[in-house]
């Protein structure tokens, strides 16, 4: 397991919000945070729709990071704990709303978590209603949710640089059960459309490794388009929502 995350801003659903039934997130995302250094592949204002699902029944969902929250800039862990989005995660979310890659946009989905929920509201900024579904959360962080690097390194010498994990962690495969229940319901009831789905960098990165690709850090208002169908998902190309001065790349989920 990789850990990626960072200080999430967001508060509540929006008026008009629709929460979808099924409950099965019990924990948030988690994917390896790197450093300060900008991932290979993701400028800003790249067209990459039709690289996912091209030849794919179905619909085309772009991924995307919430902007940076409190406790991402903190360096706290999150999982499913529910911290607000930052100034500047809201300056990301903000900004993000103007990139070109959300032309042509059908419909606007969020995890229920505050940080992703207002990312989605500003985003969306007027253009839709935003619908939110659970099952779309983090990764569940298990006992580290709250903790610095430092704490966790007090607490549990040598579980980072070995890659362990502690109690209560959600591992990938059961994140992966609920988060594609909920993408392919979401692309059946948008068939043939494009599909903005701000969730988290757990997430985003299980469905990669999930799919062979490489596992980079994802930063905040970063993401991927996806094909989804009947079939495998599909991987189109990763995008940046925001310019490259406005990244943060967390390095915890």
């Amino acid at each position: 397991m990789s850990a990626g995350g960072g200080p999430d801003v967001a508060h509540g659903a929006g008026t008009g919000e629709r929460s979808r039934a099924a409950a099965g997130a019990n924990h948030e995302g988690a994917s390896a945070g790197g450093g300060p250094d900008f991932p290979d592949g993701m400028e800003t204002g790249e067209r990459s729709r039709a690289a996912a699902g091209a030849n794919h029944q179905g619909a085309r969902l772009l991924l995307v990071r919430h902007g940076q929250s409190t406790w991402n800039a903190e360096g706290r862990w999150q999982g499913q704990a529910d911290p607000p989005l930052s100034s500047l995660g809201e300056e990301q979310a903000r900004a993000a709303a103007a990139s070109p890659e959300l032309q042509g946009i059908d419909a606007w989905w969020s995890s229920d978590l505050r940080r992703a929920a207002e990312t989605a509201d500003l985003v969306v900024a007027g253009r839709g209603t935003r619908d939110v579904d659970p099952r779309l959360r983090e990764r569940h962080a298990g006992e580290w949710e709250g903790l610095t690097r430092a704490e966790i390194d007090a607490g549990w010498p040598g579980f980072l640089a070995e890659h362990r994990r502690p109690a209560g962690w959600e591992d990938d495969e059961p994140l992966l059960v609920r988060a594609l229940d909920a993408l392919h319901e979401i692309a059946a009831a948008t068939p043939g459309g494009r599909v903005l789905v701000v969730t988290h960098g757990g997430v985003i990165r299980a469905l990669e490794r999930r799919l062979d690709a490489d596992d980079l850090p994802v930063p905040n208002l970063g993401g991927r388009w996806v094909g989804i169908g009947t079939g495998t998902p599909e991987l189109g190309e990763r995008v940046l929502l925001v310019d490259v001065g406005q990244v943060t790349v967390p390095g915890q989920i």
